[in-house]
């Protein structure tokens, strides 16, 4: 360097990512210079090339300005100081379309956003709208189905009036004498046994038993009105749609000791009690149920601990009057040991107007053998045990079942004794 110590810093700024169009850039590159007398000095120096002109210029403070115009046109080539090549200046070009894309994208994101927030808000409400409608719905089956049940129960009502109506014309037409009559009058007899031949059919399609009632429909207990058979009268029975799948004629029931059992024969063969508490359907309705087909037989039972067990007999019928209803019994399962078929089967009915001891000491009807080990009508006796010299020193008198506390005095608290058909089948058509 001839002597001279000279020190030089270049500056070389970077490239702005922005595509250069050929508009006025401005480079700057800063070389001090150091002679060695120390003295600055100023040079400017313009020169043109392919890629446009540029200058610099030595500053009093010993730094150099430079200045360079770039051209527009896309094919000249900068010089290598610069690092603008055809590649650089491509990408840079492609960073500025990328850069539009990417803002036309955001904002096609944010629109595409709100549209989606739009759609989860119209979700929504279609969601809550419809689980209104599935309540409102839900609903209006619920009505439909209370309707239809009281709509067949209506119609078991109303038939079951017709059927009764239908029976009585039935009977009065083909059983009053017919004394001698006028022309007229055989004419008017004969029109009154056709209207009530035509009737028959009607009466046999009237229900027969609360399986009948069942399988028309009805799905919920309460009294109704059968007819056992054709010839057979007319009677209103509770029917049990609940207990074991229901279709249940209840033949006999005690709850609460309302009703007197301790009755004469003729009481106990027609019937008494409130067929909403307590009471007896009576033996001539019992043998008209049971004669019609084979019937099963539930004794249902409770303590006065509410402990619940029951019997079940797959036979069960009795016959009529002049056989003094005799009883058939058979099949025992259940929860509640047997007490009733072993020892009562085969055994005449008898009521304590008819001279029978047992039925005069138990004070109630029933199908007594040597006395009972089960006597459903016996006197109702609160609290369970009882003593036997509290009103009847001759003997057991209770509600009784024996093996339930291997007693003849303790008095159960609820009896139910229910029958229906063997071949009943619950939720199915006959």
């Amino acid at each position: 360097m001839g002597g001279e110590e000279r020190r030089a810093w270049r500056a070389v700024p970077r490239l702005s990512p922005l595509r250069l169009t050929g508009t006025l850039l401005l480079l700057c590159v800063a070389v001090r210079v150091a002679g060695g007398d120390g003295d600055d000095y100023t040079q400017r120096v313009s020169q043109a090339s392919q890629c446009g002109e540029y200058s610099n210029q030595l500053q009093e403070d010993g730094t150099c300005r430079l200045v360079a115009t770039l051209p527009q046109m896309d094919e000249q080539r900068c010089p290598d100081m610069f690092r603008c090549t055809d590649e650089v200046a491509f990408w840079l070009r492609e960073n500025e379309e990328r850069k539009q894309q990417i803002l036309t994208l955001k904002e096609t994101v944010s629109e595409l956003q709100e549209e989606l927030r739009n759609h989860r808000h119209r979700v929504k409400v279609l969601e809550l709208q419809s689980e209104e409608r599935n309540r409102v719905n839900s609903s209006l089956e619920q009505r439909v189905h209370e309707l239809e049940e009281h709509y067949a129960e209506a119609s078991t009502v109303i038939d079951g009036a017709a059927c009764s109506r239908a029976e009585e014309h039935y009977a009065e037409a083909f059983t009053s004498p017919a004394p001698r009559r006028d022309r007229d009058q055989r004419e008017t007899a004969f029109s009154d046994r056709a209207d009530a031949a035509r009737q028959v059919q009607h009466v046999r399609n009237c229900p027969i038993d609360c399986a009948s009632i069942y399988y028309n429909g009805v799905r919920r207990s309460g009294v109704f009105t059968v007819v056992p058979s054709l010839g057979a009268t007319p009677v209103e029975v509770y029917c049990d749609m609940e207990t074991d799948g229901g279709g249940w004629t209840v033949i006999q029931h005690r709850q609460d000791g309302s009703v007197n059992f301790d009755r004469s024969w003729t009481e106990y063969k027609e019937g008494f009690g409130d067929l909403h508490t307590e009471y007896w359907l009576g033996n001539s309705h019992i043998h008209d149920l049971t004669s019609q087909g084979d019937y099963t037989l539930r004794i249902d039972l409770e303590d006065w601990s509410s402990k619940h067990k029951y019997a079940l007999y797959q036979s069960f019928s009795i016959e009529d009057e002049a056989t003094q209803y005799r009883l058939h019994v058979s099949g025992y399962s259940g929860t509640a040991e047997d007490s009733f078929s072993w020892y009562h089967d085969k055994q005449g009915f008898s009521t304590p107007d008819t001279g029978n001891v047992c039925a005069e000491i138990s004070h109630a009807g029933w199908w007594y053998n040597q006395c009972f080990y089960a006597n459903l009508n016996g006197v109702y006796y609160k609290g369970g045990r009882y003593s036997p010299k509290a009103k009847n020193p001759l003997g057991p008198d209770g509600i009784v079942w024996f093996t339930w506390k291997d007693s003849d005095y303790y008095s159960l608290r609820r009896v139910s004794m229910m029958i229906r058909p063997r071949t009943f089948r619950p939720h199915l058509s006959p």
